[in-house]
């Protein structure tokens, strides 16, 4: 899977983007998220608080319990405000 970061998220994590086997039992954006955050430091501080966290499934803006099913690619990114 792809995974992009954008904003304070790819300053955190250290990388705009990356591909990962993400592991089976990881079938949600939430557990995702869980599964990244246990990846190191920079994702450990990217992920700290989940809740502010948004994230998008092949370009779609996904909840936390959404399944990953068969995205191709998820980006994770901070709130944004209109403008």
């Amino acid at each position: 899977m792809r995974i992009l970061y954008f904003a304070w998220v790819r300053e955190r994590v250290g990388l705009e983007s990356e591909e990962l086997d993400v592991p089976a039992q990881v079938r949600t954006v939430a557990e995702l998220a869980a599964f990244l955050k246990e990846r190191g430091e920079g994702y450990a501080h990217a992920f700290e608080n989940p809740r502010v966290v948004r994230a998008a499934l092949d370009r779609r803006h996904a909840r936390p319990e959404a399944p990953l099913g068969g995205a191709r690619e998820i980006a994770f990114f901070p709130p944004m405000t209109g403008g």
